[in-house]
């Protein structure tokens, strides 16, 4: 864990009648919890019993997230949780771009009542993203990806290069994600940016035709790029969110 608090994982515990119920939150590839704070403060505010942890090689270096699976990743959020479950009446879990993507894994595999993902990752929009399991050996890393904010002066603490060994890990990641789309049943509301330089349609258009629930809402964010939840619609994502969680879990309070 670094010494750097923008960059650490965040708990409550929740107070009030939303004291029992969780929301797990993550943060993207190459980021960290300050992409995702300003949301987890504002649903523990709201009451509920919040969770973000820092995953795996990320807030360190990337030289370390180009050693780190992403199998790692997702023991950070099945940690939380399982941590969470044990706690609370009922889990929310909520995600950014890859945070998405592992938001919607553990829907396949846990009974969450409900998903909330904002720009969520499933495909790659640069073609040669497909040939990182060899460029991995030749190429150690490539320009940051982070910091797609249309609002001045926003900081999402990305690292300031990109690992290629990472970037074939997360390849790996999506496609295990969309294999379990269809078990997602969970109702699922979905943030998504018109502006996005770093996650393409195709994420949504894959998303819309694989996942299982029967209740998908999609919200389009009209003033926004990728890190939305740092960005001009962050207000409406905070808010359309804690209602959607209040709505799914309503009447699974003890």
């Amino acid at each position: 864990m670094t010494a750097d608090p923008t960059l650490a994982a965040f708990s409550s515990n929740g107070s009030g009648n939303n004291a029992r119920i969780g929301v797990l939150l993550s943060h993207g590839f190459t980021g960290s919890p300050a992409s995702v704070a300003g949301w987890a403060r504002y649903l523990a505010d709201y009451g509920f019993a919040v969770r973000l942890p820092l995953l795996a090689g990320h807030g360190t270096t990337w030289q370390e997230l180009a050693r780190t699976p992403w199998e790692r990743w997702y023991e950070g959020i099945d940690t939380a949780y399982q941590d969470l479950a044990q706690n609370t009446d009922a889990v929310v879990v909520a995600g950014l771009s890859m945070g998405g993507a592992l938001a919607l894994r553990l829907a396949a595999l846990e009974p969450v009542a409900g998903v909330v993902v904002v720009n969520p990752g499933l495909t790659m929009g640069d073609p040669r993203a497909r040939y990182a399991g060899v460029l991995k050996y030749l190429l150690r890393s490539v320009p940051s990806i982070g910091n797609d904010i249309r609002k001045e002066g926003m900081d999402e603490r990305a690292y300031p290069r990109t690992p290629v060994a990472a970037v074939h890990q997360l390849a790996q990641l999506f496609r295990d994600t969309t294999d379990r789309l269809p078990q997602v049943t969970a109702p699922t509301l979905v943030f998504r940016s018109n502006v996005d330089r770093i996650v393409p349609e195709s994420s949504l258009e894959v998303l819309q035709r694989r996942i299982g629930s029967a209740h998908l809402e999609v919200i389009r964010l009209e003033n926004s790029y990728h890190v939305a939840t740092m960005d001009h619609d962050q207000e409406l994502i905070f808010e359309r969110s804690a209602a959607f969680i209040e709505h799914v879990t309503a009447g699974t309070t003890a």
